[in-house]
């Protein structure tokens, strides 16, 4: 195997299946339809990419830059790419941003792109020194700003920008492209595996796909146990379990499966309050128990971070739950 296909092998599958172009990017129809129009006519504008984690923000930048300046966008110094939520501060604008974007292009279109992921985090300070950077070299740099929240981003910095929404994934559409990695991997996976990942997600396509190759790093035949056991994660068929023991006042045999979800399998408390908060909605109970032990649960959670014993606090929840069940018989 030549050193280019080792590398393209080993690349995490975020990277490995990025879209090459705008035409593959995924549920972005109105923001890519835009972006075409500014490939025809190469008048650039400073633009502001803003949408959730995972719906993206980041390919679409690179996928612009690719079709704007060509395959070698990158190597040929043409875009640049920095993550602000590895460096916020003001040094990191006045040194890496500013070095890239006085460079004068060789060659092209006469300016180049940097791209500044997660900019909402950049502290005020750094973005007011950003906006004097984006000021003082327009003429040679464009800037493309992602951000999951873009009210965290100063108003003189968005009033220089065009301002694109990125809109939620659509499942089937995530559903759909994990598919086609698992076939393109050699990899057999279920539906039901599917949904587990893509709940687990929650829309987050950069998410789903680690997620995706890390269970493939345990087996070549993913179903809904494997891609548990990779998140660390607690099946519903589990808490269901544990509700079902309570509500019918199985104590000893509730604490059990507490115990063997924390104990044996390390179930962080957090992951299994989650999965209990989500399973409560479906349980048999008025809406009136649910409303309380939902207010119950938040306590629980808090309690737990401010440093109560996790087995402690959720048997305590356990116990209400029980209350609840003989009250509703």
């Amino acid at each position: 195997m030549s050193s280019s296909l080792e590398a393209i092998a080993t690349l995490p599958w975020v990277e490995k299946y990025r879209p090459k172009s705008l035409d593959e990017i995924i549920d972005q129809e109105e923001v890519v339809n835009s972006l075409k129009n500014i490939l025809k006519t190469k008048a650039v504008p400073h633009m502001l990419f803003a949408g959730p984690p995972g719906v993206g923000k980041t390919a679409t930048a690179h996928a612009f830059a690719r079709d704007l300046f060509g395959d070698r966008y990158i190597d040929d110094g043409h875009f640049m790419e920095i993550n602000a939520s590895d460096e916020r501060g003001i040094q990191t604008i006045r040194e890496k941003v500013k070095m890239f974007a006085r460079q004068i292009p060789m060659g092209g279109l006469g300016f180049k792109i940097l791209l500044l992921d997660e900019s909402d985090q950049l502290t005020d300070d750094a973005q007011h020194a950003f906006r004097r950077v984006m000021e003082q070299y327009s003429a040679t740099c464009r800037f493309i700003l992602a951000a999951n929240y873009s009210n965290r981003i100063i108003e003189p910095i968005q009033s220089r920008c065009a301002v694109f929404r990125f809109r939620p994934l659509l499942k089937k559409d995530v559903i759909k492209h994990l598919r086609n990695i698992a076939e393109k991997e050699g990899l057999e996976i279920d539906d039901q595996a599917l949904e587990v990942i893509y709940d687990f997600s929650e829309g987050d396509m950069r998410k789903a796909i680690n997620t995706l190759q890390a269970s493939a790093s345990i087996s070549r035949k993913i179903d809904e146990k494997t891609v548990y056991q990779v998140m660390g994660y607690v099946s519903r068929g589990e808490v269901r379990k544990i509700l079902e023991l309570a509500l019918s006042g199985k104590f000893k045999e509730m604490r059990d499966e507490v115990r063997k979800l924390l104990y044996v399998q390390g179930i962080m408390p957090s992951d299994l309050i989650s999965a209990i908060y989500r399973e409560l909605f479906y349980l048999n109970i008025p809406e009136e128990d649910k409303l309380d032990l939902l207010d119950l649960l938040g306590e629980v959670d808090y309690r737990i971070t401010e440093g109560g014993t996790p087995e402690v606090q959720l048997m305590a929840f356990l116990a209400r739950v029980a209350a609840k069940g003989k009250g509703s018989k």
